[in-house]
């Protein structure tokens, strides 16, 4: 595992992918995106219901940044009626280990309420 070490007696340096992993998953709603799509498919309005909070244009520009990276994929389902639904690409998939050792260490570490 990688992680934050000091380099070469020098001053402390995270690795880049670790920062370039937080700097992504941690910005509100990505995670928890994932974390929902985990559970299958879902469309827009699911999606909506599932994160209580989110606003719908944030949503949309979440669902933008995690397609754009190939996360999560967008298909169009023919009508009637015309819908849209999200899953997890196999690139997201590949984070549900990641994410679910990270449900586990919050669990047991920080409390229900108040983080």
């Amino acid at each position: 595992m990688t992680t934050c070490s000091p380099i070469d007696d020098g001053p402390r340096a995270c690795p880049g992918g670790l920062s370039r992993a937080f700097a992504f998953l941690g910005k509100r709603w990505n995670g928890m995106i994932l974390g929902t799509l985990a559970q299958g498919p879902a469309g827009f309005a699911e999606l909506a219901r599932a994160l209580p909070g989110i606003s719908e244009s944030v949503l949309s520009d979440r669902l933008g940044e995690l397609a754009r990276v190939d996360l999560v994929s967008r298909r169009v389902r023919e009508g009637p009626p015309l819908g849209v639904s999200y899953q997890l690409t196999e690139r997201g998939a590949a984070l549900l280990p990641a994410l679910d050792a990270l449900a586990r260490w919050a669990d047991e570490n920080l409390p229900a309420r108040g983080c």
